[in-house]
């Protein structure tokens, strides 16, 4: 065998994984059939301005061991997600929090927010919520819930909040202070110069075939390495031969614009229905501060952000992971049993929703696992 590896897939997942191996003496090749690295975390250089192409990706973890890990392979600046709602030209602060709840109602305590709250969740009848719905006006009420959330939820998973499960809406911070850091980790950031820069740094020194399908050229890929790290699809791995696993899919129109600062945010979510976007990201504020450094750029680039139901040839996102699909993953993962020198990993090849440090965390357990480490 001429590798000890063979690493599908040059997202972050198999980039950590062929960086672990290397640094063991193993002799890896990372393909993909994209024609750059970095996955779905690939930036590119605009005009001096790093655009996110599949998204917004902002790194952010409470695991001092995953932060020391990749601040190995990059600078990170203090970025911290601060979004803003836009719902029908009223501006809101999210997370939930005491600037929502006195724009939407006056009042200017926590108590007297919790008793708002509390009335509408009794007015709305609820008392064990049973789906995202319920759930939300539980925890925030119907004003917030109608303007806040329902359109952009909706958009987002194309489906009513009364077919959600309630699971979704707690993902959402919901805090009684002024507190409008959306994620409260303690590390936080972006990667000076790209995230397209750190997977470079992840891969020094490895052999990296792009615009490489590996599903297609199978067989005579898996003859030569001893061992594959599938980061792919796990359905398509198995010809969707029990079915498809079901996403919600993502496009962009990404605009160059003649002026310096378009929305003076990185993110503005847009929240009432009608909007046919659910956001707008403006790549430059990630990297650059609001101030002199960020307007010396002459134009800015935005994204308009539109949810999609997924079909076969689309971009796969978010896994909908909801009973039946959850039920379709586990007999794919049965099958993978019966494989021999493979395993799954990462987005795709585990049907999961992962952080970012949630991958770096998953690549670094395996590593030790197949590495003996």
């Amino acid at each position: 065998m001429k590798y000890d590896y063979l690493v599908v897939g040059a997202g972050l997942y198999g980039s950590v994984f062929a960086h672990e191996a290397k640094s063991k003496g193993k002799k890896v090749l990372v393909i993909d059939k994209r024609a750059n690295i970095a996955g779905n975390i690939y930036t590119e250089d605009i005009e001096g301005i790093h655009v996110h192409k599949y998204g917004a990706h902002i790194f952010h973890t409470n695991k001092k061991e995953v932060w020391d890990y990749i601040t190995q392979f990059a600078e990170f600046n203090r970025f911290t997600n601060s979004p803003i709602a836009n719902y029908c030209g009223e501006l809101f602060s999210l997370p939930f929090n005491m600037y929502t709840f006195n724009k939407m109602w006056g009042v200017v305590t926590p108590e007297a927010a919790k008793k708002k709250i509390e009335e509408q969740r009794q007015m709305a009848g609820i008392t064990k919520p049973k789906n995202l719905e319920e759930q939300a006006i539980s925890l925030v009420g119907v004003d917030i819930y109608e303007k806040l959330i329902k359109g952009y939820t909706e958009k987002q998973w194309g489906r009513s909040c009364k077919e959600l499960p309630a699971s979704i809406i707690n993902r959402l911070p919901v805090r009684f202070t002024f507190d409008n850091n959306y994620f409260n980790a303690l590390y936080q950031g972006i990667p000076i110069g790209g995230y397209t820069k750190l997977v470079e740094n992840l891969l020094h020194d490895i052999e990296v075939r792009l615009n490489t399908d590996y599903l297609s050229n199978k067989e005579s890929l898996d003859s030569i390495a001893n061992q594959i790290i599938y980061t792919g699809p796990i359905d398509a791995y198995f010809e969707y031969k029990l079915g498809a696993l079901e996403y919600r899919s993502v496009y962009f129109e990404t605009e160059l614009l003649e002026t310096t600062n378009f929305q003076g945010n990185a993110a503005v979510n847009y929240t009432d229905k009608e909007t046919p976007w659910t956001r707008i990201i403006e790549h430059k504020w990630f990297e650059f501060g609001k101030d002199m450094q960020g307007n010396e750029l002459p134009r800015t680039i935005i994204s308009k952000e539109y949810s999609a139901e997924w079909k076969l040839g689309n971009e796969p996102y978010y896994p909908i992971n909801d009973i039946k699909n959850e039920e379709l993953y586990k007999a794919y993962r049965e099958l993978t049993l019966k494989e021999r020198n493979i395993i799954f990993g990462g987005r795709l090849g585990e049907y999961k929703y992962y952080d970012m440090d949630q991958v770096i965390e998953a690549a670094l357990n395996m590593s030790k696992k197949v590495l003996h480490f």
